[in-house]
């Protein structure tokens, strides 16, 4: 499938074939595929966390107020980032860049995040949602369907998860086989409504 056409009928679908299963190299073509997304000073900070337990999947899905897709899809990634990525080895994001490169990056890397919280987290989540699309629209080139979800307890899911205390959850990215397609969009607005030509009027 192009992805002119991926993007046109990438919907967010709530109800999968629950006895579907995906094969590894399916879903590890997919996750591979997502690791190529963008992020700021390639720090790949993403962390995808895949839920194939089927107990902890209900206590996922108690969390999320008993949405279905947590369980009935094929795939479950709880998509995370590492807020600390950027200190942690980060000449291994380089390593096969010109020691010249390499030598105006590190630092720079440093001057960036040091020190700046609300900066980790922006880039955290700026660097989930590529991702996210990235999985979606990957999902649907290979005859697949997807939601992203929010609508959970972030504090319980993390305690589930086990989540390390310098890291967060962006979203869920659930993938599988869908059985009721959704609604007709419900409306898109025009380009003149979001697109600002050089500035916005006051």
């Amino acid at each position: 499938m192009k992805t002119i056409e991926a993007i046109h009928s990438r919907r967010s679908i709530k109800h999968f074939d629950t006895s579907h299963r995906m094969t590894t190299e399916e879903a590890d073509e997919i996750l591979s595929l997502a690791t190529l997304s963008p992020t700021a000073f390639n720090i790949q900070n993403w962390r995808f966390v895949v839920v194939d337990d089927d107990d902890l999947r209900e206590q996922i899905k108690a969390a999320a107020g008993g949405q279905s897709q947590v369980t009935d899809a094929s795939l479950l990634i709880v998509l995370c980032a590492d807020l600390k990525a950027w200190q942690k080895e980060p000449g291994r994001y380089w390593e096969n860049a010109p020691k010249e490169t390499l030598a105006f990056m590190l630092p720079a890397i440093n001057n960036y995040y040091e020190g700046k919280s609300q900066v980790q987290r922006d880039e955290a989540m700026r660097s989930c949602g590529l991702a996210a699309q990235t999985l979606m629209l990957t999902a649907k080139s290979l005859g697949y369907d997807s939601c992203p979800m929010d609508g959970f307890d972030f504090e319980q899911v993390a305690q589930l998860i086990q989540l390390p205390d310098d890291h967060v959850i962006a979203m869920f990215v659930v993938i599988g086989k869908g059985t009721k397609a959704a609604w007709p969009r419900p409306g898109q607005l025009s380009l003149d409504e979001v697109v600002i030509r050089n500035k916005f009027k006051t």
